[in-house]
């Protein structure tokens, strides 16, 4: 679907929608307990969607009783036999296939792991790694993942600089072994609010793990039958504070000002951005928020320099790549490096095309981009926004957004 967007500042209220991150980690807990979990507050979203088809064919059971709410029959968590290893399509989300890698080795003994967009070109050096070590097949052909094998209680040692998802999946799965295990990074931990996430879903379960800095102690345990409810998206919200740093009179509700979502910081970067000067600003633990906070950045006196944002060029765009492209294209002036991205603020946006590369966050940040334009702007694919956030557009047009679909 591609759009065009009549320049206007937005106002209203918007309360952000449920938190991907979270809503992943509380099926995935949910579906490894011994019984039936709620979690309500769920948006449907295509990742969302992929992280439910795969504990499906892990064996758990679900349904929805209403629109956003997930009832959930898990498997125990306990190693189970299959006729064949299971398959499992991940669709574009990184984090369902990442979480799930080391959890279908505990529990089934492995799978066949496929995917779509650039889902499968996304380095998984550190799973390979510990596989050689530890003596687990695996091999990649063709867009397909296949492993075989079984997780062995101790000792992990894994780099934190790469992504904080593959310290997620072994703290699920470590639990459902037969002995305790530890977790160690051999690099600064980038990215640690998304371990303390993934530390609370468990915890709801009643699973704890023992964390030291840049280390986990992980005993066995059982994964308990809950009720929770996912909290508002810091990330996405990251898009209307754009918004407001625009010029839009937006108010944010339902946002936890104590969350452990690390795109919280987007709060403290949109108040450095509101004055001028020289500003840098290292992502390393928000990658996600670059797009939007670029956006902020075009808009202003100054120059801003995001850096230490490698990361970003392995999601699902080249997202340095795309982001500059985005802000050039509507007249901004940005300069990628090889990690990180220099924007050059303008007075306006002077209108133009955009290609959202099949990247959920381009077209959003591209949307937010059009409330401060001299012109109209046109977004090709703006569809990929159901990836994280199906109900974005009608939040846009409800807040005064003029969209017209070509």
């Amino acid at each position: 679907m591609d759009i065009q967007i009549t320049p206007r500042r937005l106002s209203g209220t918007v309360t952000p929608p449920p938190s991907k991150s979270i809503a992943h980690r509380l099926l995935i807990a949910a579906a490894l307990g011994g019984g039936a979990s709620t979690v309500r507050n769920v948006t449907f979203s295509q990742d969302i969607e992929a992280t439910l088809r795969c504990m499906e064919a892990l064996g758990a059971r679900w349904e929805r009783p209403a629109e956003d709410c997930v009832c959930l029959t898990g498997v125990g968590g306990a190693p189970r036999t299959f006729a064949e290893l299971p398959r499992f399509d991940c669709g574009e989300s990184g984090s369902t296939l990442r979480f799930l890698i080391p959890i279908a080795l505990a529990v089934a003994g492995g799978g066949v792991f496929t995917g779509r967009g650039r889902l499968m070109e996304r380095p998984q050096k550190p799973y390979f790694d510990l596989f050689d070590e530890k003596g687990i097949f695996y091999e990649q052909k063709d867009g397909v993942l296949t492993i075989r094998g079984r997780l062995t209680p101790g000792a992990y040692r894994l780099p934190g600089n790469v992504s904080s998802q593959f310290f997620t999946g072994l703290l699920f799965a470590l639990p459902l072994l037969d002995g305790p295990s530890a977790i160690a990074s051999t690099t600064a931990l980038e990215s640690a609010g998304y371990i303390t996430m993934t530390l609370e879903a468990m915890e709801t379960a009643g699973v704890s793990a023992a964390a030291d800095s840049a280390a986990f102690a992980v005993s066995p345990a059982a994964y308990q039958p809950f009720a929770g409810t996912v909290e508002a998206d810091w990330s996405q919200a990251a898009f209307w504070y754009a918004a407001i740093a625009l010029g839009s009179p937006i108010g944010l509700e339902g946002l936890n000002l104590e969350s452990a979502q690390g795109d919280m910081e987007v709060a403290d970067h949109y108040l450095r951005l509101s004055v001028p000067g020289e500003v840098e600003i290292d992502v390393s633990g928000c990658p996600d928020l670059l797009p939007p906070l670029a956006v902020m950045a075009a808009i202003r006196q100054g120059t801003t320099r995001f850096v230490n944002a490698a990361r970003l060029r392995i999601k699902e765009s080249d997202r340095l790549a795309t982001t500059a492209a985005l802000l050039n294209t509507l007249g901004g002036q940005a300069e990628e490096g090889p990690d990180s991205l220099t924007v050059y603020g303008v007075p306006a946006f002077s209108g133009g095309t955009v290609d959202g590369a099949n990247d959920h966050r381009i077209v959003m940040a591209a949307a937010i981009a059009a409330t401060a334009s001299r012109a109209p702007v046109t977004i090709l694919g703006a569809e990929a926004v159901n990836k994280s956030y199906p109900s974005f557009w009608d939040d846009y047009q409800r807040l005064g957004g003029e969209i017209h679909v070509l």
